[in-house]
């Protein structure tokens, strides 16, 4: 089993989600997704992975760069996707993939899903 998770340590709830994995004795492959920024294929395959219709739903809409943006009136996927490339801090936390499933760790037990 591989798996990955895009973390950000200062998050509770990634922290949560890591610890999560960690008691089920897996050791994941840690990208901190801040540090190092997705590319947007990456980000546009996560929302394929998570289900998504949209690009919004990985976004962190209550971000002060996202109200900066104005992108509550922007519609077109492929900026979406652009601006969380630009600013990964958009980026909803934490994801978990394993092989080609993803889950949004909130709440953590949600990646269990995944596993």
């Amino acid at each position: 089993m591989s798996v990955t998770i895009f973390h950000n340590p200062r998050c509770s709830k990634s922290r949560e989600t890591l610890a999560l994995l960690e008691q089920k004795s897996i050791q994941p492959d840690i990208i901190e997704y801040l540090k190092t920024p997705l590319s947007t294929e990456q980000i546009s395959t996560l929302v394929q992975q998570l289900g998504f219709s949209s690009a919004r739903e990985l976004m962190r809409t209550k971000e002060d760069i996202y109200k900066e943006l104005d992108l509550k009136n922007e519609h077109d996927e492929s900026a979406l996707i652009a601006a969380m490339q630009a600013h990964p801090k958009l980026i909803e936390r934490p994801i978990v993939i394993n092989d080609n499933k993803a889950a949004l760790g909130r709440p953590p037990e949600n990646v269990l899903s995944v596993l």
